[in-house]
């Protein structure tokens, strides 16, 4: 499970066994959610509001990183 960023109490990443869509799982705490990259779509939340909120806002600072972490990872 790579480890991407650690940040304001969440952690971002992805699994090693991950498949398309490039994605990133947010947890803090008990709670996590599920983020596509392109697009910042949710597709699984189980974060407050306010959390959320936050956790896109740094996706969308890092998106580009992810991006190019993912493809690092799975073709690289």
């Amino acid at each position: 499970m790579p480890t991407l960023l650690l940040q304001d109490g969440f952690k971002f990443f992805f699994y090693a066994n991950e498949h398309e869509s490039k994605h990133i799982h947010v947890m803090k705490g008990g709670n996590f959610a599920k983020i596509e990259l392109s697009g910042l779509r949710v597709s699984k939340n189980y974060l407050r509001p306010a959390e959320l909120k936050k956790a896109l806002a740094i996706v969308k600072n890092y998106r580009e990183e992810f991006e190019r972490r993912w493809d690092e990872y799975f073709q690289g």
